[in-house]
């Protein structure tokens, strides 16, 4: 008896524009902290939890999917960046204890900022071969890091964190725009916003 094989495709959207969304969401308005237009890391928070954490982690399952490495990578670690940056605010705010808030060594979170910084730089290197607007999210990435690891650390920080909060606040313009080109140039079937071609140097 002859068995016919049937190969069951499952075909989900591109995640991009949901984790684009979050990671501009949230450094949008963690970036207003930074600049001085908002005080504060209270109200950071839920959107550094939903949006810069989950939303990125959904978007990386999904590109899970797409059998996607770079987005997968991508949108994972910086979602469980964002959950990092919102338990280490719950920490210093005493959720955890006392204990553990007059425990805090800010210079451990600089030394994590440069952990990020070393994986934004490969991951940069990569973004080169997706499209031009995510490779520039990812340049401003660069800079956030070392504005971050630098300012927190004690090497020039008002300079330093001036530089992340331009960069930040950059990550978040360029980011709505690539959610914004990910839904439309889908929905209409056409470019309706340019995101750039891949500069197609390792390739």
């Amino acid at each position: 008896m002859n068995q016919q094989q049937q190969k069951v495709q499952m075909v989900t959207a591109d995640p991009s524009a949901i984790g684009l969304f979050g990671l501009a969401m949230v450094t949008l308005v963690a970036s207003s902290a930074k600049l001085g237009f908002t005080d504060g890391v209270s109200f950071i928070l839920p959107w550094a939890i939903f949006l810069g954490g989950i939303a990125q982690l959904i978007a990386s399952m999904l590109d899970a999917k797409h059998n996607n490495t770079f987005g997968t990578t991508a949108f994972g670690a910086f979602g469980l960046f964002w959950l990092g940056v919102g338990t280490s605010w719950l920490i210093e705010f005493g959720v955890f204890g006392e204990a553990a808030a007059q425990a805090v060594d800010p210079n451990q979170l600089g030394i994590a900022y440069i952990g990020y910084l070393i994986f934004s730089v490969f991951m940069t290197i990569g973004a080169m071969e997706t499209h031009k607007v995510l490779f520039f999210i990812f340049v401003l990435i660069d800079f956030l890091f070392i504005g971050l690891s630098l300012s927190t650390l004690g090497f020039m920080p008002e300079a330093m964190h001036t530089v992340a909060a331009v960069a930040e606040f950059g990550i978040a313009l360029l980011s709505f725009y690539g959610s914004a080109a990910s839904v439309l140039n889908t929905h209409f079937g056409k470019v309706t916003l340019p995101v750039g071609q891949p500069f197609g140097v390792f390739k």
